[in-house]
């Protein structure tokens, strides 16, 4: 995640409240979601950015997730990701996405936060 949108992230938290933010990922493979996730949760462990140290705990997820997919208009999923999601190992990034939110966030519902 760039130092930009890092700082966007830290202002809407300010402004919003860490529990009113939700993220979106659409990173391509899992390990560069889990990187960004991480960035938004525990704070940037590149130590370069405004979050570096901050530990956000937001709720984090990607676009290709099940429980994102069920929150969106089919017709839209199909038109904006469904071909990206063809080529992307998606059980690869759900697992990397759920350990993240499992380890980091604050803000899980039906969690032990």
């Amino acid at each position: 995640m760039d130092l930009e949108n890092q700082k966007r992230v830290k202002e809407f938290t300010e402004e919003f409240g860490a529990e009113n933010i939700v993220i979106l990922l659409g990173a391509a493979e899992g390990e560069a979601a889990g990187l960004a996730a991480e960035t938004v949760t525990a704070g940037d462990p590149t130590f370069a950015g405004p979050l570096a140290g901050v530990q956000l705990g937001l709720k984090v997820y990607h676009v290709c997730e099940p429980e994102v997919k069920a929150e969106l208009d089919p017709q839209v999923y199909e038109e904006q990701v469904s071909m990206m999601e063809m080529v992307l190992d998606v059980d690869s990034i759900v697992d990397e996405m759920k350990a993240i939110r499992d380890q980091y966030c604050k803000f899980l519902e039906g969690g032990n936060n």
